[in-house]
């Protein structure tokens, strides 16, 4: 099976990068083991929210956190990637609209209430901004057990945000069974909000227990399919602004992103499986040939003029740490970086710490291609994006999503320049 570029991963680095070069008349296909870390995530994305201190701006802030962090994916990328890939995946997402920029973050909550930066979000959650404060009811559903309003409006309460701005915020639990179990998840709510007559229901509940002023807060499970109506039709009828909060995983907005990147990808020609894991891969000298999946216990070989691997971090497997401490990446074998000595501690006693291994990752050029020790690119025709490369902490700095949009999309021009 022949191909223009293979792209390993259905995360956002590895879907931005297959639809933009489908888009651009490439012969595409994406391999992947699942569905990526979209439906773990709250499908925002956040550029820089702290270095370490709360970052307001990640335009003026991301210069001199580069100048200070040489090995970060944001040092390998010309400045205007980030905002460029924001634009476009803005017109990439279809069932609602994605806003915001990075010139300013947001303020968002939490499903456990703490305010969280974040630059680009979708519309229905950026009326929870809390950086001027405001009174905010939370919505909780009593056969959900996966959203707990009332212990998120007890920390919205606490939480400080912008000098002189204050948080009042109660939460309200309702009755609203789903399929008559007593236990659903977010997905079941989801759905069941894609249903007009459900919606109706849910509107005649709260219409009484808002007050004026309040904006009205509920957890991020307002339909898989039409978001946006769902959203609507509640702030109509509730005569107040109304916004999502995201949920722990599955992630109902996460799944939304991944489901309007796959589209995207379909309509542009690209073609997407999942359910083999790529264990291997062709090379010839310094280009790479082809990689091999394993799926329904026979492995196939798709062959490519271009490579992109986006195959994550060390939670999704792109990154490997054997029993004896090795650390290695499975495909290609290709050398990773950040990793400390034998003698070296690689993880901090404490859990929120600063851990050595943190950074541990693939080392790249300014193209984005995989480097060896000395700085030299090992296979001219690969590219890597996303959570597996060095030099970032994610979690902490509040950049995951940046982090892979903009690398995604920065290895797509990659090839692109390559292919003309």
């Amino acid at each position: 099976m022949n191909y223009d570029t293979v792209v390993v991963g259905a995360g956002v680095a590895g879907l931005s990068a297959a639809v933009r070069l489908a888009e651009s008349g490439q012969r595409v296909v994406v391999l992947a083991k699942g569905v990526g870390a979209t439906h773990l995530t709250g499908a925002t994305i956040d550029v820089l929210g702290y270095r370490p201190e709360r970052v307001e701006s990640p335009a003026r802030s991301l210069p001199g956190f580069v100048g200070s962090h040489p090995d970060h994916p944001y040092a390998r990328l010309p400045a205007k990637a980030i905002p460029e890939s924001i634009e476009w995946l803005k017109s990439h997402v279809a069932m609602y609209r994605y806003v915001g920029s990075w010139d300013r973050n947001f303020l968002l909550p939490t499903a456990v209430g703490t305010p969280k930066p974040t630059a680009v979000a979708p519309e229905t959650m950026t009326a929870g901004d809390l950086r001027r404060g405001g009174r905010f009811a939370i919505i909780g559903f009593r056969a959900l057990k996966d959203f707990y309003p009332a212990y998120c409006a007890d920390n919205l309460s606490r939480a400080k945000v912008s000098a002189g701005a204050s948080i009042e915020a109660r939460g309200i639990s309702v009755d609203l069974p789903v399929g008559g179990e007593a236990d659903v998840g977010p997905l079941a709510f989801a759905r069941r909000f894609d249903d007009a007559e459900f919606r109706k229901v849910l509107m005649g509940q709260l219409q009484d227990l808002i007050q004026p002023g309040e904006s009205v807060g509920f957890p991020a499970v307002l339909g898989l399919r039409e978001p946006r109506a769902a959203w609507q039709e509640l702030q109509d009828a509730l005569a107040a602004p109304v916004f999502e909060i995201p949920t722990l995983p599955p992630s109902v907005a996460g799944i939304r992103l991944f489901d309007s990147l796959k589209q995207s990808l379909r309509r542009a020609g690209g073609r997407l499986i999942t359910g083999g894991e790529v264990i291997g891969a062709e090379t010839d000298g310094d280009r790479v040939k082809a990689v091999i999946q394993q799926a329904s216990a026979r492995s196939v070989a798709y062959a490519g003029r271009w490579f992109v691997l986006a195959t994550g971090g060390f939670a999704s497997g792109g990154l490997q740490m054997e029993s004896h401490g090795a650390v290695r990446e499975p495909i290609l074998g290709l050398p990773v970086s950040g990793v400390p000595g034998r003698d070296e501690p690689r993880f901090s006693p404490a859990y929120f710490g600063r851990h050595p291994m943190a950074t541990a990752g693939l080392s790249v050029d300014g193209r984005l291609r995989p480097v060896d020790e000395g700085g030299e690119p090992i296979y001219q025709n690969l590219f890597a994006a996303g959570a597996t490369l060095a030099g970032a902490i994610p979690w902490q700095e509040k950049s995951g999503e940046g982090i892979s949009l903009s690398t995604g999309y920065a290895a797509a021009s990659s090839v692109l320049r390559g292919a003309a």
